[in-house]
């Protein structure tokens, strides 16, 4: 299996299954010198962590990460950071069912032709649970990324969206809740709608915003590698992810130029930033803000018909752990996968100073 690499200069390859032994990764090019808060790293992990709320998959994982490589008295040396999380309550029997069958839109089916075999206990390599070891890297990526912000919250669920302005919200209230929207009266309504659908053995999808401030001016490579086009790879890589749109997105269409231009100040700032932080593939020094699109988690705990491995129709239930909407749990994610396209940039920028 080929892809299991992200970043250019500053990179991540990640391991292990969800039902394995453990997973974990290997961070190469990271600069040296840097001291490392592995309290703030931990606590990234938590925000991702099964288990935390009633709202979100059940399974009980510590996600306590121990570091191999890279790392003496406190700071990074500069060789290759190696890591792993071990999986501590696997429950591969919830899978015996679809040993032989296959979930819609699960990666089971085209794993199973691509490679001829699959490991249907949980999704194996398919799982999310793989991005576990994206937010240590984006926790290690973050801490060098000095006075740059990464605030994602969750601004949509099914049909429940958030109609404010990011400038309108106060981000220190995301945490406050287990939806991880920063609008209180909001949050309520999206929990409670979860716990509905959860109580109904379905799933619903969801949106995750997100800002970066303090971005300098000048990351970005065009013509292939533009900063919003690298970004948007990160986030479509993560699991259950449909779509994604930075500055004014797919509402742009409906402006006229002489709208949507951002018209500049004396300072070269813009008035205006449908932008969205990003011009010609390189940031402007303004807000980067996106959106990303979450599908419904696949595993539905319903009465469902699929095709088994011979292709003959059966009848099945879903079973096992298993979110009723992956928005909650993906906010560190998106933040994490947004640390590490812009710690990449850094480095080939020469900016990072440690």
């Amino acid at each position: 299996m080929a892809g299991n690499t992200f970043g250019n200069l500053f990179k991540l390859t990640t391991f292990g299954e969800s039902h394995g032994v453990a997973i974990g990764g290997v961070i190469d090019g990271c600069p040296s010198g840097i001291t490392l808060d592995f309290d703030a790293i931990q606590e990234e992990l938590n925000r991702r962590k099964p288990g935390q709320s009633a709202i979100v998959t059940q399974r009980k994982e510590p996600d306590a990460v121990d570091f191999h490589s890279g790392i003496f008295e406190g700071k990074t040396t500069g060789t290759p950071i190696g890591f792993a999380i071990f999986n501590t309550n696997q429950k591969s029997h919830d899978y015996g069912h679809i040993k032989d069958s296959y979930r819609p839109s699960h990666a089971d089916y085209v794993y199973d032709k691509k490679y001829g075999f699959r490991d249907y206990r949980g999704g194996g390599r398919s799982s999310a649970r793989e991005t576990a070891s994206r937010v240590v890297a984006g926790a290690i990526a973050k801490q060098f990324l000095k006075g740059i912000t990464f605030d994602a919250y969750v601004s949509q669920v099914g049909e429940l969206q958030l109609n404010k302005n990011y400038k309108e919200l106060d981000f220190s209230l995301t945490e406050s809740n287990p939806v991880r929207c920063p609008d209180p009266a909001m949050a309520e309504k999206m929990e409670n709608y979860i716990k509905d659908v959860r109580k109904e053995g379905d799933t619903i999808g969801g949106v995750i915003s997100c800002v970066i401030k303090n971005v300098p001016i000048g990351l970005g490579e065009p013509a292939f590698d533009k900063l919003h086009a690298e970004l948007g790879k990160a986030m479509l890589s993560i699991n259950a992810v449909k779509g994604f749109e930075y500055g004014s997105g797919f509402e742009g269409v409906k402006m006229k130029g002489s709208a949507h231009n951002d018209k500049f100040n004396s300072d070269g700032t813009t008035q205006t930033n449908y932008s969205g932080g990003i011009q010609g593939g390189i940031s402007n020094g303004m807000d980067i803000y996106f959106k990303v699109a979450f599908k419904p988690v696949a595993t539905v705990i319903q009465a469902y018909e699929t095709i088994d491995k011979d292709g003959n129709m059966v009848k099945t239930q879903g079973k096992g752990r298993h979110d009723p909407c992956v928005v909650p749990r993906a906010v560190p994610i998106v933040e994490a996968m947004a640390a590490l396209v812009i710690a990449d940039y850094m480095l080939l920028n020469r900016t990072i100073k440690v």
